[in-house]
């Protein structure tokens, strides 16, 4: 990816933006970035790019966050899956 020009600090720069568009287009009715003007209509498009950026600084940071467990309980007793 860095061969791309996209390293981990522009992809959490990038979803930070998309963060902000989101909270904004939430709070209110349209949020501008750069030279584009979104609008509630474009929150479908807004989380798009959160995924998209999201999964581009997963792919890049090297320490990424411990995995967690995850467990049922079923019939009195604890199962780890």
């Amino acid at each position: 990816m860095a061969a791309l020009g996209i390293t981990l600090a522009v992809a959490v720069g990038r979803l930070e933006q998309y963060l902000a568009a989101e909270a904004k287009v939430l709070g209110s009715q349209s949020y501008e970035m750069g030279d584009r003007k979104l609008t509630r209509a474009d929150l479908k498009e807004i989380r798009e790019g959160l995924v998209y950026w999201q999964g581009h600084v997963d792919r890049l940071n090297p320490n990424p966050p411990p995995a967690r467990a995850v467990g049922r309980v079923r019939g009195g007793s604890y199962r780890m899956r």
